[in-house]
């Protein structure tokens, strides 16, 4: 009996590994395919979403509603952050009273314990007219600021004055530097996390919009709207040199996981562009629909998914080759997206009043 059961237990033994080396694969992001699962409603007007590593997304609703709403992976709304914030008690006391924002865009730091949120104007004593989105570092607009939100208090803790009209915030890798574009200041903001101050401004030109920062934190990339050509800035030296004719308003844009290529919307050709960063050209663009606006980019590199704001759908796009493999509508004016890599979600801000998040099946 004893033999039988040594047999049988090495028998076992020799089978275990040949299982546990084997584990199963996640299945490509290219082979799935985006089905709806909710549509969130509400008192939102979202121009942007983000998705922190802990699985709650943010979305900005601008000075329409004066909030961030923040939800949880089982969709639903968590908190309703306000906008308002005495900055006297921030460190600026030549703000008086209460200040409020517009939460246009935000970013994570990597363990999600912050997010800064870009405010597109600020508003209350001491600030003057509300910004737009004609203007030029000459039309005298206020400089705003970035808060900080504590995502385990869901509460802001910091103010960071930026330039005049921010738009997209980006955090590197290593969680040291918060970059900013200022779209009528036409420059970048660079924040010490550490210190909660700006340290650096960088001269773009005009209307500096989408930031992607490389997988190893050296240089960011960054979308100057107002061209034809995307700036890059070395994070150790703040040099700058450029990528120039990627396309015609470059808006948004990511980078590989492997750091090899850059993806950029085309706003006004409605179409994204692949970048060799290695050549430093364009290598192939597709036609998603009119007016792309924001991309997220599968974990495994292999999908993108870009909102087309004039034609409400969302476009799938193979990285490989540029071919979109699917389309699925949306409810009117889709400006913002992220990719929750966990539970392989995709989250779509509609600028109209919602929020829409598929599955990947």
């Amino acid at each position: 009996m004893r033999r039988l059961l040594a047999a049988a237990c090495l028998a076992a033994l020799a089978l275990a590994p040949a299982g546990l080396a084997r584990p199963l694969e996640p299945p490509a992001s290219s082979g799935l395919r985006l089905e709806l699962v909710k549509t969130l409603g509400g008192a939102i007007s979202p121009k942007s979403v983000v998705v922190s590593p802990t699985g709650l997304a943010f979305a900005q609703n601008m000075m329409y509603r004066h909030t961030l709403t923040v939800y949880d992976r089982r969709l639903r709304l968590v908190k309703t952050i306000s906008d308002a914030v005495r900055l006297a008690k921030l460190g600026y006391p030549d703000y008086p009273g209460v200040s409020r924002g517009a939460p246009v865009e935000a970013a994570f730091t990597p363990d999600g314990a912050f997010a800064y949120v870009s405010n597109y104007s600020m508003y209350g004593p001491a600030f003057g007219p509300e910004g737009s989105d004609v203007c030029s570092p000459s039309s005298g607009y206020d400089r705003s600021f970035v808060y900080r939100v504590d995502t385990s208090r869901l509460a802001i803790d910091q103010a960071i004055r930026v330039g005049a009209v921010p738009k997209y915030v980006a955090v590197t890798p290593d969680g040291r530097l918060a970059l900013v574009t200022n779209w009528c200041s036409y420059s970048l903001s660079v924040i010490d996390v550490e210190r909660g101050r700006t340290v650096r401004e960088i001269p773009l030109g005009p209307y500096p919009r989408g930031i992607a920062v490389g997988p190893g934190g050296k240089r960011a990339y960054v979308a100057v709207m107002g061209s034809t050509d995307v700036a890059v800035v070395d994070l150790r030296t703040f040099a700058l040199r450029w990528l120039r004719r990627v396309g015609t308003s470059p808006r948004h844009l990511v980078v590989s996981p492997d750091g090899r290529y850059l993806y950029a919307t085309l706003n006004a050709e409605g179409r994204v562009a692949k970048i060799d960063l290695r050549g430093g050209r364009v290598v192939r663009t597709v036609a998603t629909g009119s007016a792309p606006r924001s991309m997220a980019i599968a974990p495994d590199g292999l999908s993108l998914y870009v909102v087309n704001y004039g034609s409400d759908t969302v476009s799938k796009v193979r990285t490989r080759d540029l071919r979109v493999l699917q389309t699925v509508r949306t409810n009117a004016d889709p400006i913002g997206i992220a990719y929750d890599g966990s539970t392989r979600r995709v989250w779509v801000a509609c600028y109209s009043g919602s929020l829409m998040v598929f599955r990947e099946r």
